[in-house]
């Protein structure tokens, strides 16, 4: 199994989207969303999308 992190800055529904579709195009498959606040803000700061796939030759 081979791990991708991308990271999202700044964190737009349009960004998310856009992240989603290019690296599941990419063969990449979805596996979670980390998401970074400060304290004196609940919006998210930045994201972390983590995808996966198998590794090539296995």
């Amino acid at each position: 199994m081979v791990y991708k992190v991308v990271e999202v800055n700044p964190v737009t529904e349009e960004l998310l989207e856009e992240t989603l579709n290019v690296w599941t195009a990419k063969g990449w498959h979805f596996d979670g969303m980390q998401f970074v606040t400060r304290e004196s803000s609940r919006r998210p700061s930045m994201a972390f999308v983590i995808f996966t796939r198998e590794q090539e030759g296995a």
